[in-house]
């Protein structure tokens, strides 16, 4: 297969100072991408601001052949994320990719967050995501092309404690991702999610500790094996005009890449829907080894849900 180049294209990306986002900057720039490195520079909660990191990138790219600008912006409003494109638009031209990785945590539990910490983490996770993608949609449906990646996570699956506040926040990202998708293949633009394991700030050894109740020694080791770098092809892979997906979403790290999906079964029928017969068939309800995925897919029309009529016949 020959390499997947992005000579002549311009992105975006969010959160491109450090960790996940750095490596997607780099990446692009050295398969010929001119990056827009956007990064408010913020500590891990949210709090705090510095240009250094974008710049830093910048000088990477710049060193190694590439081009790249810095944009130090807040996706969390509407005139940050406004300018972000338009750092995009004044340096190059044009904007073909946007990959919306900007993010923060403060894992908690439910009972110990705060009302102003679960507002923050949706400004920045969610409606920086929206604010971003709002400024650069216009470019996209006017050029008939575009790619956007959304960061997204597991958190929202419920599988790790201390996530409310993180794993509601994606969750909207999820949804958001997933409805865009199926709007977007009218006007030529892919909208896809990319789900990172990796070993960055938000998932160093001192907040999994956090997370997990164990000694930060605990995950040393292991969290070695999930290098940025090893989950970044993923995202770009999205990000590249050749990729046929459109509204999926792909978990990358530690060398794997699976999907991800929103899955609905057949569930049970009856003409005379009661509680007792939720009860009596709850395991077929349950069941979801004939499970089909919702959404779009792989181009073409929306996989939508199967609903079964009272007289048996579908819809």
């Amino acid at each position: 297969m020959s390499t997947l180049r992005f000579d002549g294209r311009v992105a975006v990306v969010t959160g491109a100072g450090r960790g996940m986002g750095r490596c997607h900057a780099l990446l692009l720039a050295s398969r010929g991408a001119k990056v827009v490195v956007a990064d408010f520079g913020v500590e891990l909660d949210g709090s705090g601001s510095s240009q250094e990191p974008a710049r830093d990138v910048v000088r990477d790219i710049q060193a190694a052949g590439g081009e790249g600008v810095a944009c130090f912006a807040s996706v969390a409003t509407e005139a940050g994320a406004n300018s972000i494109v338009e750092s995009a638009l004044d340096a190059f031209g044009r904007i073909d990719v946007l990959i919306n990785n900007a993010g923060i945590s403060n894992p908690e539990l439910f009972e110990d967050q705060t009302a102003e910490q679960f507002r923050t983490m949706v400004d920045v996770q969610y409606l920086g995501t929206v604010y971003v993608t709002k400024a650069a949609w216009p470019h996209f449906m006017k050029a008939r092309s575009g790619r956007i990646v959304n960061t997204v996570s597991e958190g929202p699956l419920g599988i790790h404690e201390k996530m409310t506040s993180y794993g509601g926040a994606k969750g909207g990202v999820i949804g958001f991702t997933l409805a865009l998708a199926a709007e977007g293949r009218k006007y030529g633009v892919s909208v896809n999610g990319f789900s990172p394991r990796i070993a960055t700030r938000l998932s160093a050894p001192e907040v999994l500790a956090k997370v997990y109740d164990r000694p930060k020694e605990h995950f040393v080791e292991n969290m070695k094996r999930f290098p940025p770098e090893l989950a970044s092809p993923a995202a770009v892979y999205l990000a590249h005009e050749s990729c046929p997906l459109n509204g999926v979403i792909l978990v990358s790290g530690g060398g794997q890449v699976f999907r991800m999906a929103i899955m609905q079964n057949q569930g049970a029928t009856s003409d005379d829907i009661s509680p007792e017969f939720i009860a009596d068939n709850i395991n077929q309800i349950v069941d979801m080894s004939d499970a089909r995925n919702i959404g779009v897919g792989v181009g073409g029309e929306a996989a939508l849900p199967e609903v079964q009529l009272r007289d048996g016949a579908e819809s």
